[in-house]
C-alpha cells in the first residue's frame, strides 16, 4: 500500500552533529534495523523516498539564524549541543509511542534542561505519518510554539523524530503565519536548507480553518456484498496507521461507514479480510510511480456561503498569499488560543 505519489529522492544522514556509537554490535545492528523500518514506513506513508538514520546522532540545519529545524534529541548530552549554538526552546513533536520506538528517555532530556536554566523544553504532540492529524493540530502547536519564542527569546529547535515530516511542517507554518513570509517562499527558503517532505495540504487546510471555521460534512462509504467477515477503512481522517470498521446492512446489502469530516480531500483504502484494496464505484486517485492508487473523497461544506467558498478555495489553491488583514486575523487568533 502506498498513500500518495513518490516525488523525489530525500535523505539527511547525521548532517549537523556528532554521531551515537555502541559497544555492543548486537545494539548497533538493533538501532540500524528499527532506523531501516522507520525509513520504509515514513516512505510509505509521506510518498517520498525518505531515510532517517537514528544510529547516526542528532541532526539538524538551521532554516533562519533563529530557527533550526531537526531530528529528536537522544541523550541529555544532546541539550548540551544546542545550548552551544545559542538554542533557548526545544520544541518536541513526539508522542510517547515515538520516543519508546527508538528508545528514547524524554524524561532524563527533560530534566536535564530544568537543571541547566537557560533552556526550555517543551513538548506539542502530533501524530507521525498522519496529515489529517497535522492540520487539526497546527494551530495549537504553532500558537504554543508563537508562545515559547516570545517568552524565551534566542534560537528555536524544532524537532520531531527524522525532522522531516512534522517538524518542517511545524516550522513552515509558523514562517507563513507569524514571520510573514508567503507559503511558497517559506518553502522554497525550507528546502534550500534541509530536503524534507512537509504537508503542504494540512498547512493550507489549516489556514482555512483558522479563517473560515471548522464546519464538517457527513459522508457515507459503501463496500456491496455479503461474501465476507470483514470490511474496514484505513487513511481518512484517522491516517493509515489505523482502521475504522463498517456495519453490515441486512436490508441494503451492503457495509456502511458514515463519518463527518471537515471540507477536504481525503484518501482511504478499504480492508477486506485483511485484504487492502479500492471500491471501483468510488473515486480512485492517479496511479503513482509504482502504480498504486487509493480511493478518494472531496467533502464540501453543506453551510458555506458564496464568500466563505471562494475564500477556502483561495487559500488551499496552488498559490497562496495572505492579505494583512487576514495575517492579523491568524495572529491574533493563535495569541490567543488556549488549548
Amino acid at each position: 500500500m502506498v498513500q500518495s505519489d513518490r516525488r523525489g529522492n530525500l535523505s539527511i544522514n547525521g548532517a549537523s552533529s556528532g554521531s551515537a556509537s555502541s559497544t555492543a554490535k548486537g545494539d548497533a545492528e538493533v538501532k540500524e534495523e528499527k532506523s531501516e523500518i522507520y525509513s520504509n514506513n515514513m516512505t510509505e506513508a509521506m510518498g517520498a523516498v525518505l531515510t532517517y538514520r537514528h544510529e547516526l546522532g542528532m541532526n539538524y540545519n538551521f532554516i533562519r539564524p533563529d530557527l533550526i529545524v531537526g531530528s529528536c534529541l537522544q541523550t541529555p548530552s544532546d541539550v548540551d549541543k544546542l545550548r552551544d549554538i545559542g538554542v533557548k526552546t526545544i520544541f518536541c513533536l513526539q508522542q510517547d509511542s515515538d520516543l519508546e520506538y527508538f528508545g528514547v528517555d524524554i524524561g532524563a532530556i527533560i530534566e536535564y534542561a530544568k537543571k541547566c536554566g537557560d533552556i526550555e523544553h517543551c513538548r506539542a504532540e502530533i501524530r507521525d505519518f498522519d496529515a489529517f492529524d497535522l492540520r487539526m493540530r497546527l494551530p495549537m502547536v504553532v500558537s504554543q510554539l508563537h508562545k515559547a519564542v516570545n517568552k524565551n527569546g534566542g534560537v528555536t529547535y524544532v524537532h520531531c523524530t527524522a525532522g522531516l515530516g512534522r517538524a518542517p511542517a511545524t516550522a513552515l507554518a509558523y514562517m507563513f503565519w507569524i514571520q510573514g513570509y508567503n507559503l511558497g517562499e517559506a518553502h522554497k527558503l525550507l528546502q534550500s536548507k534541509r530536503p524534507c517532505f512537509p504537508k503542504l495540504e494540512a498547512i493550507k487546510n489549516a489556514t482555512a480553518d483558522i479563517l473560515t471555521g471548522l464546519s464538517k460534512t457527513r459522508i457515507k462509504l459503501m463496500w456491496g456484498g455479503e461474501n465476507c467477515s470483514s470490511v474496514e477503512v484505513s487513511g481518512l481522517d484517522i491516517g493509515w496507521g489505523q482502521r475504522i470498521p463498517l456495519r453490515f446492512d441486512e436490508e441494503q446489502g451492503s457495509w456502511i461507514l458514515e463519518r463527518d469530516l471537515p471540507e477536504g480531500r481525503y484518501e482511504y483504502k478499504y480492508i477486506i479480510d485483511g485484504e487492502w484494496t479500492c471500491n471501483k464505484y468510488e473515486l480512485i486517485t492517479s496511479p503513482n510511480r509504482d502504480g498504486h492508487v487509493n480511493n478518494y473523497v472531496q467533502v464540501l461544506s453543506d453551510d458555506s456561503d458564496a464568500v466563505t467558498g471562494e475564500l477556502r478555495k483561495r487559500l488551499t489553491g496552488e498559490e497562496v498569499e495572505l492579505t494583512k488583514e487576514e495575517r492579523l486575523m491568524i495572529r491574533e487568533f493563535l495569541e490567543s488560543y488556549s488549548a
